[in-house]
């Protein structure tokens, strides 16, 4: 069946060559979520729409077409890009990214969508990365289902408090563990306190960011079928 999307608010999340003179954009639309639409004539010179189809650029599209991959018939947008540069940039397009991989085609997540645009805007201004790309991963994982409780252990139902180490268990949560005096945490393994500043979203204390930075890589990695990201590789201090 032949269905229509119109004038939907939109950002692209990432486009590439399709044929001779066309782009093939994934979306992340208000309403429909991933959308994955080919931009017709958007690669030569004079496409109208050429310019538009930019990287955290606010726009309305309108899609149509049978399947998983629409035909864009019209994008407009009375708003000019964001401008992102250094970590700043490389920041969204992680973000982006990790939307392009995790969602699934054509599915709702306006509250998502809503967290995006407030990211962005972040991104512009002076807020600290580290806990904006935090509270942006915990809040994708939320909306995919697989939210990381960091006030009870797992196994007893126990409050975590800040003394205790903590073994995390992907799509479970963190079961306390036995430390000897002295030993050294292991790869899945976190102290109490870093748990509750990362709940608490203080993360002024180095060890305190880097051990969300590690928890929040695990947690992706069991969804991303073992595959890395590239955006990964532009830099390495913040994702």
């Amino acid at each position: 069946m032949n269905s229509r999307i119109t004038l939907q608010p939109a950002y692209v999340l990432h486009r590439r060559a399709f044929q001779n003179t066309s782009f093939l954009v994934d979306f992340f639309t208000l309403d429909f979520g991933l959308v994955r639409a080919v931009a017709k004539g958007a690669r030569r010179e004079r496409s109208q729409s050429r310019a538009l189809l930019q990287l955290f650029q606010p726009l309305l599209v309108s899609v149509s077409g049978k399947g998983d991959v629409k035909t864009l018939t019209s994008i407009e947008s009375n708003v000019s890009a964001m401008q992102l540069k250094g970590e700043r940039l490389f920041s969204g397009l992680y973000i982006n990214e990790l939307l392009c991989r995790l969602l699934q085609n054509q599915e709702e997540h306006a509250g998502l969508y809503q967290s995006y645009r407030e990211a962005l805007v972040a991104l512009q201004g002076t807020a600290r990365l580290e806990p904006l790309l935090r509270r942006f991963e915990m809040r994708l994982l939320e909306e995919l289902g697989y939210a990381i409780n960091l006030d009870r252990d797992c196994e007893t139902d126990m409050p975590i408090v800040a003394e205790r180490v903590y073994r995390f268990i992907p799509d479970q949560g963190f079961k306390a563990c036995i430390m000897l005096s002295g030993s050294a945490l292991g790869p899945s393994e976190f102290r109490g306190t870093d748990l509750i500043a990362l709940r608490e979203m203080d993360l002024t204390d180095e060890q305190a960011v880097l051990a969300a930075k590690r928890l929040l890589r695990l947690a992706l990695a069991s969804h991303l079928e073992g595959k890395p990201l590239n955006s990964r590789s532009l830099f390495s201090v913040s994702v």
